[in-house]
């Protein structure tokens, strides 16, 4: 039987964090979740004989954060699980996209993981324990015309759970960076996306959205699928660094590495050629 864990998770009102936060409490453990609307929330998890402490939360406000890191440690003890989950994708083409539109796609997918993990890390050290679960997307490891903020943003997830990793592994805190493909979610739905607002005729946005949108209800991926193996994930002793979710996500991924690797042999002869001469 598993030790009761204690979870941490942003964007616990919707999509893969309300799946997760369903998921834990289902398996007896104790959940910290934030959420925007605490209330829409509440509204899908009726059971949870105490062991639910929803927090109403702006990610991006890192005075917020830490209050709510706070709160939780004086309801709950200690935090175990973190999962950074919540996010926000913008689609435009780089030359649409104004500097507010690009930052906030930064702000809530980078900065404001950032903003949590600066702030839960002093419990996590001084326990010698934890598990940091950071979504990233296959998207951070490829991208696609128009969705070049959210990938930008999705790489830097991956950069920065991978120094990460390695800085707090002395500590016993895990890291995984989880890379779904897509998932039936309202993530492709066309009455949650965000576009950018100076479209360019040249660029034809409005079919990229289409296109988009059109595998909204036909994802692959299984949410609760998904909520169950992040549950797995936290039972591991050794759980891997990166994992990518979803046939898509896999392949994709296998493809793109092995396509730089080809690129990378071509010009090989060029790459080597700006080093000093070996005497």
């Amino acid at each position: 039987m598993s030790i009761q864990k204690i979870w941490f998770i942003t964007g616990a009102s919707k999509g893969m964090g309300l799946e997760i936060t369903k998921a834990a409490l289902d398996n007896g453990d104790k959940v910290i979740a934030t959420s925007r609307n605490t209330d829409t929330l509440l509204e899908k998890i009726e059971d949870h004989e105490g062991n639910l402490l929803p927090i109403k939360l702006d990610i991006t406000n890192e005075k917020e954060i830490k209050k709510a890191i706070l709160k939780s440690i004086d309801e709950f003890g200690q935090i175990d699980v973190v999962v950074n989950n919540a996010g926000y994708n913008l689609l435009g083409n780089i030359e649409e996209i104004s500097d507010a539109e690009f930052r906030k796609t930064m702000d809530v997918n980078v900065f404001a993981m950032t903003h949590i993990i600066r702030n839960v890390l002093p419990h996590l050290r001084n326990q010698k324990s934890g598990h940091i679960i950071n979504i990233a997307s296959m998207m951070g490891y490829m991208s696609y015309p128009a969705n070049g903020s959210y990938s930008a943003s999705k790489y830097a997830v991956i950069g920065l759970s991978e120094a990460l990793a390695q800085e707090i592994a002395p500590f016993g805190v895990k890291v995984t960076i989880l890379a779904p493909g897509t998932f039936r979610t309202n993530f492709m739905n066309e009455d949650t996306l965000n576009v950018a607002q100076h479209k360019i005729d040249a660029y034809n946005l409005d079919k990229q959205v289409a296109q988009f949108t059109g595998f909204d209800g036909k994802q692959l991926g299984n949410p609760k699928k998904l909520a169950a193996l992040v549950l797995k994930l936290a039972e591991m002793q050794n759980p891997p660094l990166h994992l990518p979710l979803g046939s898509d996500s896999y392949n994709t991924i296998l493809q793109i590495r092995k396509n730089e690797k080809e690129e990378m042999e071509q010009w090989k002869a060029l790459s080597l050629s700006t080093d000093f001469e070996q005497e």
